[in-house]
């Protein structure tokens, strides 16, 4: 299982501080109970910073999940930048992949990142209100956007857009760290392929097809 570069600054200098624990108390014959609590911080970021190696489906026309987890929201919209639109809301918890991917090949336009509240990420009021990054992809069937939401425990967002340069479908787009949310606005026209509740899985399952 491949570890996400993004968790090096955590997971690294926990493995240290659990070695020289461990050390401390073999040497002194104290209490393993410390290092027993860093083995199980260590697992937790092990987990959490996972970066499982996934291939896009092959399938022609569509629209990959950004992200894995739920979605809790799917919405008719009227965005500034998309138009007439449908937002997907997918809910990230703690233990889902923090991988964000790129939904469809296509050309950054715009990459804001917004300040905010730190609201619960399944609070539909965290897509507008929360600190977050909105990015305007330039695709074949218009235009996209994608919105990496802060929740209540996550406050690092990472995004690796950059205005005016392409990123192919399935291609790292950013990483947001512990529990969060991932909002994806699509042409009003294209078909979604998920549902309310279901659980998706970054650059594996389709969001939706277009013609």
């Amino acid at each position: 299982m491949k570890i996400a570069s993004e968790g090096s600054i955590f997971i690294l200098p926990l493995c240290v501080v659990t070695i020289l624990t461990v050390l401390y108390a073999w040497t002194t014959n104290t209490t393993l109970a410390p290092a027993y609590a860093l083995v199980l911080l260590l697992v937790f970021f092990l987990v959490f910073f996972r970066d499982p190696i996934r291939m896009c489906p092959d399938d022609g026309n569509i629209i990959i999940a950004p992200a894995d987890g739920k979605v809790i929201k799917i919405e008719e919209v009227d965005d500034p930048d998309v138009g007439s639109a449908v937002l997907v809301s997918i809910f990230l918890n703690v233990f889902n992949v923090h991988v964000n991917r790129m939904p469809i090949h296509g050309r950054f336009s715009k990459v804001e990142y917004h300040h905010g509240k730190f609201l619960a990420a399944f609070d539909h009021k965290a897509s507008n209100e929360n600190e977050r990054t909105e990015v305007l992809i330039i695709s074949k069937i218009g235009n996209i956007k994608l919105k990496q939401v802060a929740g209540l425990v996550a406050r690092r967002i990472l995004c690796y857009a950059i205005p005016q340069e392409t990123m192919k479908m399935g291609e790292r787009l950013g990483f947001i760290r512990f529990g969060s949310r991932t909002d994806l606005i699509l042409p009003k026209h294209v078909t979604l392929a998920v549902e309310l509740g279901q659980n998706v899985k970054g650059n594996r399952t389709i969001i939706g097809t277009y013609s």
